[in-house]
């Protein structure tokens, strides 16, 4: 869906007051969600002149009709939009093999995750995710697979091809001096919207950022004071 493939399932050649759509169900959820905070943001800012509430009426509109102009012209091409990424470490005051062990069982991530739903592991390498949208506007889902494992050190990820959103994540476990584990964490994801979605993406980032850096907060208060007994 983001590499070229906008049609939605079960909608293709169809209209909505002449115009075809060609936006998935999960952009267009999106696109209303990003475009309401985009709209609130300049308003509550009084840029009423500012291009921001130009791309949050061009969001809502493409969640409206299922419509996207820039698609329509560039049809197949892929527009090249930028990653996002936030990073964020913390020490956990608990045996690395200990915690590499609880992260690598990903049904546990919505423990301490508070934005997922669910994780739910297919096999050793590919899992099922489900996400919740701000505001109580639905779910996201997608999959992804592992594509490094290193015991003890390292966690990649990444989604599948036709995900929602195209994201990516790695941990690395390291020893400390006090008997502790570090985890670095970097989450990257790809703005969905092309020239206005990366807008939208560095508006929220900071939003995103703390909710990344809350979870991982709390997962070092899981792992310290609960996660030994439920593992």
């Amino acid at each position: 869906m983001l590499n070229g493939e906008k049609t939605v399932s079960g909608t293709e050649g169809s209209n909505h007051g002449g115009l075809s759509v060609n936006v998935s169900n999960p952009e267009r959820i999106i696109s209303a969600v990003a475009g309401g905070l985009l709209l609130y943001h300049t308003i509550r800012k009084h840029k009423a002149g500012s291009l921001l509430l130009l791309g949050g009426g061009y969001l809502l509109y493409r969640a409206v009709t299922g419509h996207c102009p820039v698609y329509a012209m560039r049809e197949s091409r892929h527009e090249g939009s930028k990653n996002i990424n936030i990073r964020t470490s913390v020490i956990v005051n608990r045996p690395r093999s200990e915690v590499y062990s609880f992260w690598r069982h990903l049904e546990n991530l919505p423990l301490f995750m508070k934005h997922l739903e669910s994780v739910r592991e297919i096999d050793d390498r590919t899992s099922s995710w489900v996400a919740k949208l701000p505001g109580g506007m639905g779910m996201l889902h997608w999959n992804a697979e592992i594509v490094k494992d290193v015991k003890d050190s390292e966690l990649s990820w990444k989604s599948l091809p036709d995900a929602s959103i195209e994201n990516a994540g790695k941990v690395n476990f390291t020893d400390t001096p006090s008997m502790g584990t570090r985890i670095d964490v970097m989450i990257t994801y790809r703005a969905p919207l092309g020239t206005i979605g990366e807008e939208v993406s560095r508006l929220m980032t900071p939003a995103t950022r703390h909710s990344i850096r809350k979870d991982i907060v709390g997962f070092k208060h899981f792992m310290e004071n609960v996660g030994v007994r439920l593992s």
